[in-house]
């Protein structure tokens, strides 16, 4: 039996669905990977390759609405799949699920699976944007009709499933199933001791929709207060024009407000260096990975109540949620464990019992095979 898996960024087939991968060997499946900016000498095509994968480089474009480029995915996938005819495909994020399901049901692949894995800057509701609006709708459409050519539809969060079911995207037919996020390796994310002064961290690309600005808001504020609290923020600057500016980044540095450690492949000595995680992002997240790592690695999380953020706090437990775009919300929540520094370790541990109870990448990977009926 032979098991197509298709994604968009093609470090993620190692960093999110490596242990699914791995997992699905071990039930005897063939694996292929199918993904953009895979030569032959990539590292992530060896680390692929090591785990028992056939890799193939694909043409994608993760961003971008040309019809051209879209059509020549979806030919390019059409064709991959009349070679390897695999038994089950899955894709994940916007194009490999859209243009992966048409193009599997194009080539009669049996079983045909997506994974909505957030939904991103096209669901956002910026709705004075009228180039956002027509990007959803557009996005709204194209996941209409790929979606019912799928037998099973996994979301990342019961939002975005109602949402979706709300849109009329799902026909009623095709089930759906919530699953909690990629979930997060609990023994390589293992806790770390906590850092003698209060830091905070934040981890993403550094996207305005992401809250990197009201981080640094809240910031400037509580270093007034507190002066010996630390700010830290891990990412990189990104092409998306809905980026934060160098100029930003660098005033935040040279004010000796933010310390920024640019983006980094191993979070966990930044998450090790810190004693709260913050994510204060009003973007589409499914569940944000970097919320699950800071989790098992026994960090009290701040985060927004949002679509995919809000399951993984309860609330004054081991975190708090605070409203989006909301500055004073999150400095008041940040300020709160500077007053009180042990809430850092009581709702750190409680951070590490949720990981452990919801969020083992062996748990969830377990409800995903059994759910394509594959153990």
């Amino acid at each position: 039996m032979k098991f197509l898996i298709i994604a968009g960024a093609p470090r993620s087939l190692v960093s999110f669905r490596g242990h699914l991968i791995s997992d699905l060997v071990s039930q005897g499946l063939t694996i292929h990977a199918a993904g953009p900016d895979l030569p032959m000498d990539s590292e992530i095509r060896v680390q692929l390759e090591q785990k028992g994968a056939h890799v193939h480089d694909i043409f994608l474009k993760r961003t971008g609405m040309s019809p051209l480029d879209d059509l020549r995915t979806l030919l390019g996938l059409f064709r991959l799949m009349r070679v390897i005819k695999p038994d089950y495909v899955l894709g994940y994020t916007i194009k490999p699920v859209i243009f992966g399901t048409l193009a599997a049901a194009m080539a009669g692949c049996r079983q045909r699976f997506a994974l909505i894995t957030g939904l991103g800057y096209s669901f956002s509701g910026h709705s004075d944007s009228h180039k956002q609006r027509l990007i959803s709708r557009i996005a709204t459409n194209l996941y209409r009709q790929s979606l019912r050519f799928t037998h099973k539809v996994f979301f990342q969060n019961p939002d975005d499933q109602a949402l979706f079911r709300e849109l009329g995207v799902l026909n009623g037919v095709t089930p759906s199933v919530v699953v909690n996020g990629s979930g997060v390796d609990i023994e390589h994310y293992a806790p770390r001791p906590y850092p003698a002064k209060v830091a905070f961290l934040l981890i993403a690309r550094l996207l305005i929709d992401k809250g990197v600005r009201e981080y640094a808001e809240a910031a400037y504020r509580l270093k007034v207060e507190f002066p010996e609290a630390s700010f830290i923020l891990v990412g990189d600057l990104d092409s998306n024009p809905n980026s934060i500016t160098p100029q930003e980044l660098t005033k935040w540095v040279d004010d000796g407000v933010i310390t920024y450690l640019g983006k980094q492949d191993d979070v966990r000595d930044a998450l090790g260096a810190s004693s709260v995680f913050v994510l204060p992002t009003f973007y589409r997240e499914g569940v944000p990975r970097t919320i699950l790592e800071a989790l098992a690695m026994g960090r009290a999380v701040i985060t927004t109540d949002t679509p995919g953020c809000r399951e993984t706090v309860i609330e004054g437990e081991n975190g708090y949620l605070v409203q989006p775009r909301n500055a004073d919300e999150l400095t008041n929540a940040m300020r709160a464990f500077l007053v009180s520094p042990q809430l850092v370790s009581t709702m750190g541990r409680r951070s590490r019992e949720q990981a452990l109870r919801k969020y083992d990448v062996r748990k969830v990977n377990a409800v995903m095979l059994k759910e394509m009926g594959i153990s």
